[in-house]
């Protein structure tokens, strides 16, 4: 199956290399995305020109593929749900949640001369980031694009309730799967408490798996691509 692969705020298409390598041993097609305004080059990427580059993915697919978004892409796999129902075989979610519609994508922190920066690893210190060594955050603030304000203060627009129906896989790095569930039990996630079938995948890191537990999270993603 193609697998999509849509990283977080700050995280190029690259952030992806270790899973798709492990994902590629495990016979599937992964696909890394490098959104607009996140490593392309463009400063004046909006969050439409992400949607966009999302559903050219789902598209090009030759089968219906999983689409994975990590963080606050999880918003975009959400969104390729809603515009692609009929396209998408499944969605992960890792570390995160799908905002609801007529919120901000990802309105989390200032802007300096039109982009959202890394904004340091304060907002994050615990559970986030506690398998992050030294040289590993060195690296993650080498490599961090500033998010195009376009991009961050973006508003979220979902239209077909068929998205309701797609199969949602949450992985789950810095809480567990009864924390999760807790939280899409009590209402708390509006989108997942209305979808029909949510499962929930443990795995212990922090909120960038993809950095600290590539193979792991490769197989729960392989898992997640071929059902329950």
């Amino acid at each position: 199956m193609d697998i999509l692969l849509i990283g977080g705020l700050w995280l190029a298409g690259s952030v992806w290399d270790d899973v798709a390598s492990a994902l590629t041993a495990l016979g599937h097609r992964p696909v890394p995305l490098t959104l607009p305004g996140q490593g392309d080059g463009s400063v004046s990427a909006t969050l439409d020109d992400q949607v966009a580059t999302v559903l050219a993915a789902v598209d090009a697919a030759p089968e219906k593929p999983l689409v994975v978004g990590h963080s606050a892409a999880c918003t975009l796999a959400w969104l390729a749900a809603d515009r692609r129902p009929e396209r998408v075989a499944r969605v992960a979610l890792v570390g995160g949640f799908p905002s609801a519609e007529g919120e901000s994508y990802a309105d989390f922190f200032e802007l300096v001369d039109g982009a959202m920066p890394f904004p340091g690893w304060g907002p994050f210190e615990g559970p986030d980031a506690a398998d992050l060594d030294a040289e590993a955050r060195r690296a993650f603030e080498a490599a961090a694009v500033p998010v195009p304000a376009g991009v961050a203060k973006g508003v979220v627009r979902l239209t077909d309730a068929r998205r309701f129906d797609v199969p949602v896989v949450l992985v789950c790095p810095e809480y567990t799967p009864a924390q999760a569930k807790e939280c899409v039990d009590a209402g708390d996630v509006p989108e997942l408490a209305r979808a029909t079938q949510v499962e929930y995948a443990d795995i212990s890191s922090g909120h960038w798996p993809m950095l600290t537990r590539p193979d792991e999270l490769a197989r729960l993603l392989a898992a997640a691509a071929t059902g329950p």
